[in-house]
């Protein structure tokens, strides 16, 4: 049995895990125009390496997924943690184009595990009735994350430039060792797991519908996140003549609304069911795509940013525990986790399609096409599925 306060313990480890993962995700969003100067490159082919570090999550999610369900949450999360911050401070001292593209591969590897496995951890651990919440909180260490970078961005890109941003990712080691004296191992976990590989592989190949329907609903998730997140800086800096320093202002603005959205959703989607919650979202975000691009002065377009922001990572809010209760107890550590890094993989180029456009259309119009056609597609995608709010873990 799980101890009353344990799950407090495991959320926010798995809370600063997914925060930390993010932070050193978004001080490249920050950095595009400065890394591309001084690799002697456009713009384009840095949000490339935003792709690739995409289209390389789902092989982390894999690796990881695999472990925690064979051999437990803990272990595997921590050796991630480790994995992933070398990797963002060897970005940081990336002599050339080729290799900071590399080493952002590989950061996509570890970035695709942490995801999966803390998800599991935490919402196994999670009571039932506070699990939308709970989930809620979790998945906005994402936005934390972003916010974490903007201030990063605003405090030490002026003065020292785009590196030392990198150095700053080297912090989620030391969570490993925070897990390693603090996080329990799942029970649920215990009770349920595959004792060989290929009871592990059987169970995994029997789930293959619910397998394909997350990864449709996990890519429409992450074209609406990154789709409206990722050139948002770049936008705001080169269509609207920001500087580096409003910039990070009007990111840490969006994020408290993403962070608020999520937190808000989440809880609501405890009462009100998790595909209704999303729904609502999505069609919400859809009504504030004029004021979020083509706001005509800066206080509309903030409030614009942070209301999209509400809305799209409302929606996300809900997604830890709507894909942990979908998944069956012996693949909750693999199946949701790859799912994602899958929808992933499949929504990588999207930063990538709006640098595109924008050389044809605008920054704001590339957006705006994305996001109306995303939402859309996402309100169908979400609508067919199934819930199971509540279920019971083991």
């Amino acid at each position: 049995m799980e101890e009353p306060n344990d799950y407090l313990t495991a959320l926010l480890a798995t809370l600063l895990g997914w925060t930390l993962d993010a932070f050193d995700f978004f001080v490249l969003v920050f950095a595009l125009p400065a890394i591309a100067h001084d690799f002697k490159t456009d713009i384009a082919a840095i949000a490339a390496t935003i792709a690739v570090t995409l289209a390389f999550r789902p092989v982390g999610a894999f690796i990881f997924g695999l472990l925690a369900d064979r051999y437990g949450r803990r272990l595997p999360l921590m050796i991630d943690l480790v994995f992933y911050s070398i990797i963002e401070i060897l970005s940081g001292l990336a002599p050339t184009y080729t290799t900071f593209l590399v080493l952002r591969a590989l950061f996509g590897i570890g970035m695709g595990g942490e995801w999966g496995v803390g998800a599991s951890l935490a919402m196994e651990k999670a009571p039932p009735r506070w699990r939308g919440v709970l989930s809620g909180l979790l998945q906005e260490g994402y936005a934390i994350g972003y916010l974490l970078a903007a201030c990063c961005y605003f405090t030490v890109f002026p003065r020292w430039g785009w590196r030392p941003m990198f150095f700053l990712g080297g912090l989620p080691a030391l969570l490993a060792v925070f897990i390693r004296y603090r996080v329990k191992e799942s029970a649920i976990w215990r009770k349920t797991r595959q004792e060989s590989w290929r009871g592990l592989g059987r169970a995994i190949v029997s789930n293959w519908r619910i397998f394909l329907y997350l990864t449709a609903l996990m890519m429409m998730m992450n074209l609406a996140s990154h789709g409206t997140q990722d050139m948002y800086p770049t936008f705001l800096k080169e269509q609207r003549g920001f500087t580096p320093r409003e910039v990070a202002v009007i990111a840490v603005i969006y994020n408290i609304g993403a962070l608020l959205g999520g937190i808000l959703f989440g809880q609501l989607s405890d009462r009100f069911g998790r595909r209704r919650g999303m729904i609502v979202a999505f069609i919400l975000a859809m009504v504030l795509i004029p004021l979020w691009a083509y706001a005509p002065g800066t206080v509309w377009l903030v409030l614009g940013a942070f209301l999209m922001q509400f809305m799209v990572q409302g929606a996300w809010g809900v997604i830890p525990a709507h894909l942990n209760e979908l998944a069956p107890n012996a693949v909750r550590g693999f199946l949701p986790g790859f799912a994602y890094q899958c929808g992933v993989l499949l929504a990588g180029s999207v930063a990538y399609l709006e640098a595109v456009f924008a050389r044809h259309l605008s920054y704001a119009t590339a957006m705006a096409l994305t996001a109306l056609t995303v939402f859309l597609v996402g309100v169908v995608v979400i609508a067919a599925g199934k819930e199971k709010r509540g279920a019971h873990f083991g």
